[in-house]
């Protein structure tokens, strides 16, 4: 690697994967022109692209590439092109597979109201303003990698296991990074748990109780998953940072979604002890519109804004990127998940361009 080039792994996976992802990189690459930086692009396949092209969704070379760089950008992937077949053969897997490949266990979500797309949401106005929430979510245990797994025929029919794993180290780091977030932020931490049935989740506010000692400016507020679910439709202003397991982060910050208005507008960065971060709008695929250049790239951009802050160190530009996409909301620029009725749409290419605009404005 050159002095002074940063290395950007760039995945962009499958559906609208590579739409999003090319107005992702124009950004980036309008950031080193402006600003003299030197990015070295280099492209990879995961997900469903490389089990029809490498007959695995994560090949080796992908994670190899990931490993040696400072971080990776990724689009999105599946599709139910890619559904049927065997568990080792999803394209969900190559993206479990390269958190584990990287040692990515925190995922940072953002879920920030921009006052322009307040009437965007089906929530009220006076619900939603002044909005900034982060939800932290843990990404190396849970359900989605707890052993055995798998079914089998019985008697009565099929019968499935899937098991709820953590170990007490997983649970206690990303318990101290939600405290860690929450005192640079407004010091209140919503640990997120089901201690009222899971023994997973006694564990989990046990922990959460023995690391608040450490922390006495921090407010803790255990909350059960249900009632979080419920609370962040009814009065989502009470949230700062919000911290919990695998898959309750996972259906959590999707149903956030609601309150910024669509999808398509939550970044993410997945976040480990050391090496590269992973940077990627929470969305999916979206194969139904794959191709048709309508998809909103806002989420992928605001994640390389994540992106320059948190494995780049470069503050100036993330906020130059936020700013130049608040501008363009600003402005009355929607993709079609974002207008109203008979309000004008852009194509994914044309917001690309209308925020590469912006942004140049505000680097300047």
């Amino acid at each position: 690697m050159r002095e002074g080039v940063k290395r950007i792994a760039v995945l962009p996976g499958d559906g609208i994967g590579p739409e999003i992802t090319r107005e992702a990189v124009r950004v980036l690459e309008l950031i080193a022109e402006v600003r003299g930086h030197r990015f070295d692009l280099v492209y990879g396949k995961i997900g469903g692209i490389a089990v029809d092209e490498e007959g695995t969704p994560l090949p080796d070379e992908t994670v190899r590439l990931c490993r040696e760089s400072d971080a990776v950008l990724l689009g999105a992937v599946g599709g139910p092109k890619w559904d049927k077949g065997p568990t080792h053969l999803r394209p969900e897997t190559g993206l479990l597979g390269i958190r584990k490949a990287i040692g990515l266990y925190a995922n940072l979500r953002p879920i920030t109201v921009f006052p322009s797309l307040i009437h965007a949401s089906t929530l009220k106005p006076d619900v939603l303003a002044g909005v900034d929430i982060l939800i932290l979510r843990e990404l190396t245990g849970g359900l989605y990698f707890g052993q055995p797994r798998g079914r089998r025929q019985t008697a009565d029919g099929v019968e499935v296991v899937d098991t709820l794993q953590y170990s007490e180290h997983e649970i206690r780091r990303i318990l101290r990074l939600g405290f860690e977030l929450a005192r640079a932020r407004r010091k209140r931490l919503v640990s997120v748990d089901k201690a009222n049935v899971l023994e997973s989740s006694r564990l989990w506010r046990e922990i959460a109780e023995e690391v608040a000692r450490d922390y006495p400016d921090v407010e803790l507020v255990h909350m059960l998953v249900d009632n979080a679910a419920m609370q962040l439709v009814r009065n989502p202003r009470q949230f700062d940072v919000l911290v919990t397991e695998n898959m309750f982060g996972d259906i959590l910050s999707d149903e956030a979604a609601m309150i910024t208005g669509s999808i398509g507008m939550l970044p993410s960065a997945s976040l480990g002890s050391e090496g590269p971060g992973l940077y990627e709008p929470i969305h999916g695929s979206a194969p139904d519109i794959a191709g048709q250049n309508v998809a909103n790239p806002l989420a992928t951009i605001l994640s390389v804004a994540l992106m320059l802050r948190h494995s780049l160190g470069m503050e100036d530009e993330a906020r130059a990127v936020e700013a130049a996409v608040r501008a363009v909301l600003d402005a009355g620029h929607r993709t079609r998940d974002l207008a109203g009725p008979g309000e004008p749409a852009l194509t994914t290419a044309e917001m690309g361009d209308k925020v590469r605009a912006a942004l140049r404005a505000c680097l300047s």
